[in-house]
C-alpha cells in the first residue's frame, strides 16, 4: 500500500497542472472552435450557421495576404535562421579567442523582445531617419533604401530583423550538438583526407537531426504566432502588405468585433500548426523513441 501511495505522489503533485492544461487550454481551443461556428460578433453566441464564418474568412483579401505574408516570412526566417545559426556554431565550435564575448553577443538579440528588435529596426530602417539619412548625411545623396515603406519588399525586411534575432537561439542549440560530437571522428575524417564541409554535410548534419528538428519547432512556432514584430515595425503596413494571421485574429477580435471571424482565423491557424509540426513531432519524438525501446 505505501509502495502504491509513493508511486502515485507525481501524479497526485502534478494533478493542477494537468487540470489546468485540460480545462484552461484544451478546453478554450474547443470552445474557440465552437465559437467559430456561430454568429458571435460583439459577444459569444450559442447558434451555429456551420461554415459561414470560414467561408467569409477566405473571400477576405487581408485573410488571404495575410496568409501568402506568412508564408514568405515563415520560409525566409526558418531557413535563413537555421543557416546563420549552423555556420555561428561551426565558428564558435572552432575554440576561437573570445569565444564566451562572441556567445554572449550572438545570442543576446534572443533576449530581447520582438517589440524591442522591431522598434530598433523600425528606427534604422526608416528611409527619413535611419540608413538612408545616414548616407544622405555622409555626402551619398544618390543612395535609396526604402524597403520598408514599400509594400513588395516590407516584409521581407520583417523577416530579416526576425533572423537577427532569432539566429543565436539555433546557434546555441547546434553549438550544444557540436559539442557532443566525438572527437575521435574528426581525427578519423582527417587521416582518411575528407574534406571538411563533406563531413560537416554528410555526417554532422545528420547527426544533429534532433537538434535541427528542435530548433525547427521553436522557430515555426515563433511564425504561427509573430504578432508584436509585425505590429512595432510596420503596423502591418504599407497598407495591409505586411499583414499577418495573428494580427488579423486581434483585430477581428478586439477592433472589429467579430469574434465568429476572429475565431475562424485561428482555427485555421491551429489546424495548421498541426498539420505541419504534428508529422515533426511524431517522427522525432514518439517513432524514434519506440523504435529505440
Amino acid at each position: 500500500m505505501k509502495l502504491r501511495l509513493s508511486a502515485l505522489t507525481p501524479q497526485i503533485a502534478l494533478l493542477p497542472t494537468w487540470l489546468i492544461v485540460v480545462f484552461a487550454y484544451v478546453g478554450t481551443v474547443i470552445w474557440s472552435i465552437r465559437i467559430s461556428f456561430s454568429s458571435s460578433r460583439m459577444l459569444p453566441e450559442g447558434d451555429f450557421v456551420g461554415l459561414k464564418s470560414y467561408e467569409r474568412l477566405f473571400s477576405t483579401q487581408r485573410w488571404v495576404v495575410s496568409v501568402e505574408n506568412v508564408a514568405i516570412f515563415g520560409v525566409i526566417f526558418i531557413v535563413g535562421a537555421l543557416v546563420l545559426g549552423f555556420f555561428l556554431a561551426v565558428m564558435l565550435d572552432q575554440r576561437i579567442k573570445a569565444e564566451s564575448l562572441f556567445r554572449t553577443i550572438f545570442l543576446y538579440p534572443y533576449a530581447m523582445s520582438f517589440v524591442v528588435t522591431g522598434l530598433a529596426w523600425q528606427w534604422i530602417l526608416n528611409p527619413s531617419l535611419g540608413l538612408q539619412q545616414m548616407m544622405h548625411n555622409f555626402g551619398w545623396t544618390s543612395f535609396t533604401f526604402d524597403w520598408l515603406a514599400r509594400g513588395d519588399r516590407a516584409i521581407y525586411l520583417v523577416a530579416f530583423a526576425g533572423i537577427w534575432q532569432a539566429s543565436g537561439l539555433v546557434m546555441a542549440i547546434l553549438l550544444a550538438g557540436l559539442r557532443g560530437i566525438d572527437e575521435d571522428l574528426w581525427k578519423a575524417a582527417k587521416i582518411d583526407g575528407i574534406p571538411t564541409w563533406r563531413v560537416y554535410l554528410h555526417i554532422v548534419i545528420p547527426l544533429l537531426g534532433g537538434m535541427f528538428a528542435t530548433a525547427l519547432v521553436l522557430l515555426a512556432a515563433a511564425v504561427v504566432k509573430v504578432y508584436d514584430l509585425v505590429v512595432a515595425m510596420t503596423g502591418g503596413g504599407p497598407g495591409i502588405s505586411t499583414e499577418v494571421p495573428a494580427k488579423f485574429v486581434i483585430d477581428y477580435l478586439f477592433d472589429r468585433q467579430n469574434i465568429a471571424l476572429a475565431t475562424s482565423a485561428s482555427t485555421v491557424m491551429f489546424l495548421a500548426v498541426l498539420f505541419v509540426l504534428g508529422p515533426i513531432l511524431y517522427r522525432q519524438y514518439i517513432h524514434n523513441n519506440g523504435r529505440a525501446a
